[in-house]
């Protein structure tokens, strides 16, 4: 005999004698995740002006090209046409790269660029000389008794970048405020919580994407100001796959990853320690070591991940962030990268004078980019 009393399912299409079971939980799926800006971590200090400049210096330089030479005979010839003879002293030994011989500077004319030598010097092995050939400088040998060099000296360059303001306006009715909400304790904190989460989200975003303005980069009254990124700021170090001897390949392969760090590391003392990809490049340094993955039948776990690249150039963490562009691959060395708020004005609640039944506010933040020595760094572009 079916049940005939009272039940649920009779008290009508929309219940309305029960009371409502919603969980108190807000679940939220939308990324805003920033695994560049937590791996960089807090910066030393804060920025102290819109504009923001740092002081960077070089060393004077030890190689210099070979300029365009017809030599009569390639491995006697003493006389060489080189692209800059102020990097070179009387006195200097100088060595092909890659090259065994040793030679011997013994005249410099400066107008026209050309180094007499000494061949084969010290009994090492006479060999071709080529145009465009890099010469390095082994050292100066200073003779005795001699009068001082003339004093030679690097100037030092100074960088930019601008801060940009990051703002979201939050603004709750009176009514809104009175209600309970499921879920929700406070309204006006939860759209804060919200609100600064898609900022920092955007922060990241500029930090490794964003470019100052072409014309008045500081800001006009009509120009927004906004920090130029790690992707723009990179000029010494970028490698087009295929391009001008760069191992070729569709997608990332491990000959780029490390003939990119070995390149940086010949023409830097920057210490690449972040690799940070997208997700499709991601896979492919998971695939490096594809090859050579075993398991046993005990393993109850598949494991596809490489969290950390070791080369002869350094060891470096991967940083998975969704926000570098498809086919790009940066490598940083944190250690000369800051994300700096202007003084005071990190990401903070600002409250809006009160005009009606509401409470409205601002979440700010200025911050900008300090990357310094663009060529301690490098871009891969497959």
């Amino acid at each position: 005999m079916p049940f005939s009393g009272k039940a649920t399912y009779s008290s009508g299409v929309s219940l309305p004698e029960i009371a409502e079971d919603v969980s108190d939980l807000v679940s939220i799926n939308s990324p805003h995740e920033t695994p560049l800006l937590d791996a960089l971590g807090d910066p030393a200090r804060a920025a102290r002006s819109t504009v923001h400049e740092w002081i960077e210096d070089t060393l004077l330089l030890n190689t210099a090209l070979t300029g365009n030479n017809t030599f009569a005979d390639p491995s006697t010839d003493t006389s060489v046409k080189v692209t800059n003879a102020s990097t070179f002293r009387v006195g200097d030994q100088v060595q092909p790269e890659g090259g065994i011989e040793v030679m011997l500077v013994t005249a410099i004319n400066s107008g026209n660029n050309t180094l007499t030598i000494t061949r084969g010097y010290g009994g090492s092995t006479a060999e071709d000389l080529i145009s465009d050939m890099p010469l390095r400088i082994l050292g100066n040998a200073a003779l005795e008794g001699a009068d001082a060099d003339a004093a030679r000296f690097t100037a030092r360059a100074r960088r930019t970048n601008y801060t940009q303001i990051f703002s979201a306006t939050v603004e709750v009715s009176g009514s809104e405020l009175a209600v309970r909400q499921i879920g929700v304790a406070d309204e006006l904190d939860y759209q804060k919580q919200q609100r600064t989460r898609e900022l920092l989200r955007d922060l990241e975003n500029s930090v490794i994407n964003g470019r100052a303005p072409a014309a008045n980069p500081q800001g006009t009254s009509t120009v927004r100001r906004t920090m130029r990124g790690i992707v723009g700021s990179i000029a010494s170090n970028r490698f087009l796959a295929g391009i001008d001897g760069f191992p070729a390949g569709a997608t990332l392969t491990e000959a780029q990853v490390n003939e990119a760090l070995r390149l940086i590391w010949k023409s830097s003392s920057g210490n690449v320690n972040l690799i940070v990809v997208g997700g499709p490049e991601k896979r492919a340094i998971n695939q490096f070591v594809a090859a050579s993955r075993r398991f046993t039948p005990q393993s109850d776990s598949y494991r596809d991940m490489v969290s950390t690249y070791e080369s002869d150039f350094g060891v470096c963490r991967i940083v998975l962030s969704r926000w570098v562009p498809a086919g790009m691959v940066l490598l940083l060395d944190s250690s000369r990268i800051d994300v700096m708020p202007l003084s005071g004005r990190s990401f903070h609640y600002k409250p809006l004078a009160v005009t009606g039944d509401k409470e409205s506010g601002q979440i700010l933040g200025e911050y900008t980019l300090e990357l310094r020595n663009e060529s301690a760094h490098g871009v891969i572009q497959v």
